[in-house]
């Protein structure tokens, strides 16, 4: 079993621990890490025989551990690429969620989805279980065509409302209200799980590596890899949905209550609170479940099962 995921096992046991560590993890600051750093930092923990059992009270073997969580893949050992580490996340979707929060046209719509879904699918993929599989290359054709056609269909269905006012030319506040207030953080968390579910669509497809206590792999298990996907496919819908609807409900609020004088300045509130909410998502949509997965006994496969007397399996989830 790798460091990072005996960290998790050690240090990611309830939803509030998880949180800090990721809201520790999630620093800006620490793409500035570069690569040789990173793998001196890798060795130094794995050099350490001595995992964390229990809460880590040093400093410096928990920035030790926070660098590899945020720049190191647990199923490849690899380092990511440095715009798909988990740090880099926020600052490349803010503004995207922000420019595709205030589009009036289909068209512009559709082009900032597109780019929306596209980074995001990348990400998902990249950050996903990295269980290796026969017939790797053609595999890699298959993610490919798979999250080309998720991330059209994503973004033809949230640019659809627009299209469909402008198309009719429909003028009622009503109609406005549910295209541009109501509709967008339900499509957009529905699209963003649907993106997840597509593009990691194989690893229930084919399963994914399950260990026992000890970090032995037993076994491949479709089971593991479908509840993996569905996870992290809830917790992405709950990322952006959230990030959509809870500045619109906050805005009104602002609104109503004329906390905001000059109407030029309810665009800056807007930007911030928007910035503000996708802030403390993230960590909570990271830590709503455990990034070592476990499953049970009785939810694997019975040709997995004949190979083992253990009741309590794991797995990376992935992000």
């Amino acid at each position: 079993m790798d460091a990072n995921l005996r960290f998790w096992r050690a240090e990611g046991q309830s939803f509030f621990r998880r949180f800090l560590v990721w809201a520790d993890a999630l620093d800006p600051l620490l793409l500035l890490k570069s690569s040789n750093e990173i793998k001196r930092t890798r060795l130094l923990i794995q050099i350490n025989e001595k995992m964390p059992s229990e809460p880590i009270q040093n400093n410096q073997t928990k920035q030790a551990f926070l660098l590899s969580l945020s720049s190191v893949h647990p199923d490849t050992d690899k380092i990511i690429p440095v715009l798909f580490r988990p740090p880099a996340f926020m600052p490349i979707t803010l503004p995207l969620v922000i420019v595709s929060s205030v589009q009036r046209h289909a068209r512009h719509s559709l082009f900032w989805q597109f780019v929306f879904h596209t980074y995001t699918t990348a990400f998902t993929l990249i950050n996903g279980n990295g269980t290796p599989k026969a017939e790797e290359y053609s595999l890699q054709q298959k993610q490919l065509f798979l999250g080309l056609g998720a991330i059209s269909y994503s973004a033809c269905v949230g640019a659809l409302p627009l299209a469909f006012v402008n198309r009719f030319a429909l003028k009622s506040s009503l109609m406005q209200l549910v295209v541009r207030k109501l509709l967008p953080a339900p499509l957009l968390g529905l699209t963003s799980a649907f993106t997840v579910a597509v593009v990691r669509s194989l690893e229930f497809e084919n399963g994914i590596e399950v260990m026992d206590r000890n970090g032995k792999v037993i076994g491949v298990s479709k089971k593991a890899g479908e509840k993996a996907v569905m996870e992290t496919a809830m917790s992405r819908a709950v990322l952006f949905g959230t990030t959509f609807f809870l500045p619109e409900v906050l805005m009104y609020c602002v609104q109503r209550a004329r906390f905001v004088k000059n109407p030029r300045a309810l665009g800056p509130v807007r930007m911030f609170v928007i910035m503000s909410v996708l802030a403390g998502m993230l960590p909570v949509s990271f830590s709503m479940f455990p990034q070592c997965g476990e499953i049970k006994r009785a939810d694997l496969e019975p040709e997995i099962l004949s190979s083992t007397e253990e009741t309590e399996f794991f797995y990376n989830r992935g992000i």
